[in-house]
């Protein structure tokens, strides 16, 4: 009895092991029919999709120093400094900034902005050997980043495929093979409105 119970719990293991062997195995050949999904940056960037969150662009002229962007702030981050004017009985902004080493990319500040002083970007390369580098005060905030589909040295993808389909090793493509991805001059052409043909 304690013999047959025994070889009964080894099958049971077996198959066990058996079952999950096979979908180890399953995710593996699924994965080699996949692209790889290797980038090469710098020289290649993925475009942002249309509602990234990147670093917030600030326009000095709109702000009204409400300071709603602080009070809907999880962390109470951007630091708004302004001064009562007593002629015109308005506040004067006088120095605006965000720390985003803090800033957790929420967007309430950008949502919730009455003047849209506040607006996110498509930047992302926010990397710096200081982190003090980080707090973007209000001259740094109203720069406008450079995109990716502009930048001539940077070769813009879509998607994450960086070989053509079927194909798994890169050095198998033969010279002047095209790669994935559009050219910054195509994407440009497709985002020009067509012409409107002339009536007759």
């Amino acid at each position: 009895m304690k013999f047959l119970k025994q070889v009964s719990d080894y099958t049971k293991e077996a198959v066990q092991a058996a079952k999950y062997i096979g979908q180890g195995l399953s995710v593996t050949f699924d994965h080699m029919h996949r692209r790889p999904i290797t980038v090469q940056y710098p020289y290649e960037k993925l475009i942002p999709s249309e509602r990234f969150r990147g670093r917030i662009h600030f326009e000095f002229d709109k702000c009204i120093a409400c300071e709603v962007c602080v009070r809907v702030c999880p962390i109470n981050l951007p630091v708004v400094d302004w001064e009562f004017n007593k002629e015109t009985k308005k506040k004067k902004l006088n120095h605006y900034s965000i720390d985003f080493g803090v800033c957790i990319f929420c967007g309430n500040c950008v949502e919730y902005c009455p003047t849209n002083c506040l607006s996110m970007t498509e930047e992302y390369e926010l990397a710096t050997y200081d982190r003090h580098e980080l707090n973007y005060d209000n001259v740094a905030l109203g720069r406008l980043p450079y995109k990716v589909t502009q930048d001539p040295m940077v070769t813009p993808l879509r998607e994450l495929g960086y070989l053509p389909k079927g194909v798994m090793e890169p050095h198998d493509l033969p010279a002047g093979s095209r790669r994935a991805g559009k050219l910054p001059e195509e994407i440009l052409n497709e985002a020009q409105p067509a012409e409107v043909a002339p009536e007759a």
